[in-house]
């Protein structure tokens, strides 16, 4: 088998196109999720502090950036990862979907009382046992909560690869 050099940005060309999210997992003190619920995504109505990255940014800036603009909470590092999440493009959105999930800890109740929302993007929080969100999101949503509850509780990060976006 022969192959054929290919100057850099042909190569490219040939490769995946994939775009990278980052989100901060929270609970209270009692490790219930905290969840955001979406104002433009439907398809995923209870969320996770978090957002796609920007050009030059790394997943832990987008994390705390994204984290800060939706609930005005500023996380501090070491950043501690929870779970790698992986989609397949689809019809939805022509690209796959890499991102990671940080541990954002546990917050108090005057922490979650002082959580303020982006009014274009979420119009209320909730902070529930985990199984309470099973009916409140997709199939999908929910067992990537689960995965990532699994991985505070475990220590062990989560590799989550079904995050297709022919499933959502």
């Amino acid at each position: 088998m022969s192959r054929v050099w290919l100057p850099p940005e042909q190569y490219a060309e040939q490769l995946m196109k994939a775009t990278g999210f980052a989100c901060v997992h929270f609970t209270d003190e009692r490790d219930r999720p905290v969840q955001l619920h979406s104002l433009y995504s439907p398809q995923h109505p209870w969320q996770m502090p978090g957002g796609t990255m920007e050009p030059g940014e790394r997943p832990w800036e987008t994390a705390v950036r994204e984290c800060h603009e939706e609930t005005g909470i500023t996380v501090s590092g070491p950043p501690r990862l929870l779970a790698a999440v992986y989609g397949l493009p689809g019809d939805e959105w022509p690209y796959s979907t890499m991102g990671l999930i940080f541990d954002g800890g546990r917050l108090s109740d005057a922490q979650i009382q002082g959580i303020t929302l982006d009014p274009e993007e979420h119009d209320e929080f909730r902070v529930l046992p985990l199984e309470a969100w099973r009916p409140l999101m997709p199939t999908q949503d929910f067992a990537r909560l689960n995965a990532v509850t699994k991985a505070r509780r475990t220590g062990a990060a989560e590799y989550f690869d079904t995050w297709d976006w022919g499933q959502m």
